[in-house]
C-alpha cells in the first residue's frame, strides 16, 4: 500500500496475469471513502481488500461510493462482491456499461462473438474455440454483477476536492479517467501505463476505430497540466507529456509496420503471427493479439492505406491502390 498523499491510498489487488497487480485507490475522508475500480474477482483480490481496511482502520461500510474506470474484469470483477459487502453505490460509463451488458451479462454470446471474428480473420479454429473457452473461464470471475448506475456526471467528489471525469476511448469504448486541476493530479486507469502500451483492441459491438480514439483522448491528455499520473499498472508516471509521445510513437510504427505486413494481401491472423512471431502465446494473449492487431488494420483501412476484402468467410487486407 502507498500513500500518494494525506487521504489519497494506491491499494495493489492481485491479479492473475502477468502484470501481476492492479492498483485500485482509496479517497479517504471523515464523510466516507471513495473507491476507484476493484480488481479481478478471486479469493486472493478479496483477502488483500480484507487486509487493507484492516490496515487503515476502516469497515466495508465506510466505502460510500465505487467508480470503475472501465468494464474489463480486473477492474471490474469484484465490484458486485465489493458491493454487497460495502452497500455502496457502483458508477461506470454508459458505454462500458452497455458493455457489461454484452460481454458479461449475457452468458456466452460475446465470447461467441469473439471466435467469429477469429475465424474471419484467419484463425485456425482449434485456437478460436480456445479463445471462446477461455473467455467463458472469465464469467466466474465477474460474479455476481453489481447494480450498476452510469456515470454521466462531468464532476465526483473524493474527500474535499472535486475531480474532472475525463472521457478517454480506445482502451475501452468508455474508458473514464478522473483529473484534480489544482493538485494536477490523474487517476488513469489503464489510459496510459509506465512500461507497457496499454491494449487497444476492436471487439464485435464496439467502435468501429478504437485506436483512432486512442490517439484522439493522448492527445486530449497531453493538454491537461498533469503533475502525476496514477494508473492501475506499474509505476507512477510523473512525465506525461513524454509518455504520451511514447505510446503515439509505438502506435505510428506498429500501423507502419502493419501496413508493409498486409501489402501484398494478408489476414490479420497472419499479420498478427508476424508480429508477434518472437512470442509464445496462450489463447488468453492470442485473443488480445488478434483484437490489438485488427485494431491496426482498420485504422489503416479508415485512413485510406488498405483495402479488405472476403475471399470465401476471410476477410484479406492489402494495399490501398493510394499507396
Amino acid at each position: 500500500m502507498e500513500q500518494i498523499r494525506n487521504n489519497l491510498f494506491r491499494i495493489p489487488i492481485p491479479v492473475p496475469f502477468p502484470m501481476k497487480y492492479i492498483y485500485c485507490y482509496l479517497a479517504v475522508d471523515k464523510q466516507g471513502v471513495v473507491m476507484i475500480d476493484v480488481g479481478f474477482n478471486d479469493q486472493a483480490a478479496q483477502e488483500a481488500w480484507k487486509q487493507a481496511f484492516t490496515e487503515l482502520k476502516l469497515q466495508p461500510r465506510d466505502i460510500k461510493v465505487i467508480y470503475l474506470t472501465h468494464f474489463h474484469p480486473d477492474h471490474f470483477g469484484l465490484a458486485g462482491w465489493m458491493q454487497e459487502l460495502t452497500g455502496a453505490p457502483v458508477y461506470i460509463s454508459e458505454p462500458d456499461m452497455a458493455m457489461v451488458d454484452r460481454a458479461w451479462r449475457n452468458d456466452d454470446v460475446q465470447a461467441q462473438l469473439v471466435g467469429r471474428m477469429a475465424k474471419d480473420n484467419g484463425v485456425p479454429d482449434l485456437l478460436a474455440e480456445q479463445i471462446v473457452e477461455h473467455m467463458l473461464k472469465l464469467h466466474n470471475h465477474v460474479l455476481p454483477l453489481p447494480e450498476l448506475r452510469p456515470l454521466t456526471m462531468t464532476e465526483v467528489r473524493l474527500g474535499d476536492e472535486l475531480w474532472q471525469v475525463i472521457p478517454t476511448p480506445g482502451h475501452s469504448d468508455g474508458h473514464r479517467c478522473l483529473y484534480q486541476p489544482e493538485s494536477r493530479l490523474l487517476l488513469a486507469g489503464d489510459h496510459i501505463l509506465d512500461k507497457i502500451t496499454p491494449n487497444i483492441s476492436l471487439w464485435p459491438g464496439g467502435r468501429p476505430n478504437p485506436l483512432q480514439d486512442y490517439v484522439q483522448s493522448l492527445q486530449q491528455t497531453a493538454a491537461l497540466d498533469i503533475s502525476l499520473a496514477l494508473p492501475a499498472h506499474g509505476k507512477l508516471i510523473d512525465n506525461v507529456p513524454q509518455r504520451v509521445t511514447e505510446l503515439l510513437e509505438h502506435h505510428e510504427q506498429r500501423l507502419e509496420q502493419m501496413r508493409v505486413l498486409a501489402k501484398q494481401g494478408r489476414t490479420a491472423y497472419e499479420v498478427a503471427s508476424d508480429v508477434f512471431r518472437h512470442k509464445e502465446l496462450s489463447p488468453h494473449q492470442w485473443r488480445f493479439a488478434m483484437a490489438e492487431t485488427l485494431a491496426h488494420l482498420e485504422c489503416l483501412t479508415f485512413q485510406g492505406k488498405l483495402n479488405k476484402s472476403q475471399d470465401g468467410q476471410i476477410w484479406i487486407y492489402t494495399q490501398s491502390n493510394q499507396n
